[in-house]
């Protein structure tokens, strides 16, 4: 095996001089695209700023390396897609209907604590990535929730029931999210599919919301939000 040729290959000083100098250019054109595209973090970018992040990697890579790429197509390119996102950033601020369009619209995935199941599939997330959600900020069950909102950047938004109005929902943990065997006379369970509430007679009873998408019952739980 030829590692010099698996490593350096046909690649000249003067060459590698002209990539420090291509990278160099290019990373300095990132940082000052990035900074016109404003301070929201990765985690807050919507797909439509995601899809302008990605382009300028890719718009960016090639002239650091290809030697038959001038820097002033790298530089003109990047430019346009620079003024692209201004233009559509305006175009969002004036016309709702054209943000939406771009960035998409906030989802209520929990509404009185309940899972509203059909934004649940609109916002194509499993029940597993919602309840993640609520425990890393310190829900223990729906009967917490007031509201629960899937924002376009992907983050989840919740609101919360004062202390006093906290009723039995349906619970969060996988050690309390288990299908029940047997039922209790005069205790609440809750519909593992949608977190419907109710006093039921026999484990395998259908739910009255949801239906035939019932996945079984759990224990519902009643206890206060700790902060």
């Amino acid at each position: 095996m030829d590692w010099a040729s698996i490593f350096i290959y046909d690649t000249s000083w003067a060459f590698a001089a002209e990539i420090l100098l291509r990278v160099t250019v290019m990373f300095i054109l990132i940082i000052t695209s990035l900074r016109f595209t404003g301070k929201r973090g990765v985690r807050q970018l919507s797909i439509f700023e995601l899809t302008i992040i990605l382009s300028l990697g890719s718009i960016a890579g090639d002239p650091m390396f290809t030697e038959d790429l001038p820097l002033v197509q790298a530089v003109l390119i990047m430019s346009t897609v620079i003024f692209l996102y201004r233009l559509c950033t305006w175009g969002m601020m004036q016309y709702q209907p054209f943000e939406e369009l771009l960035e998409g619209r906030s989802l209520y995935i929990v509404e009185d604590g309940m899972l509203v199941c059909n934004k649940i599939k609109q916002g194509k997330m499993s029940h597993d990535e919602f309840f993640a959600e609520m425990r890393q900020q310190g829900v223990e069950h729906l009967g917490q929730v007031r509201t629960g909102l899937l924002e376009t950047d992907g983050k989840f938004s919740l609101l919360l029931y004062p202390s006093d109005e906290v009723s039995y929902g349906l619970p969060l943990f996988p050690k309390q999210y288990q299908a029940v065997t047997q039922i209790e006379a005069d205790k609440y369970y809750a519909c593992m599919y949608c977190g419907y509430v109710d006093v039921i007679s026999n484990p395998d009873q259908v739910c009255p919301r949801c239906e035939d998408d019932c996945r079984n019952w759990a224990k519902a739980l009643n206890s206060k939000i700790v902060r």
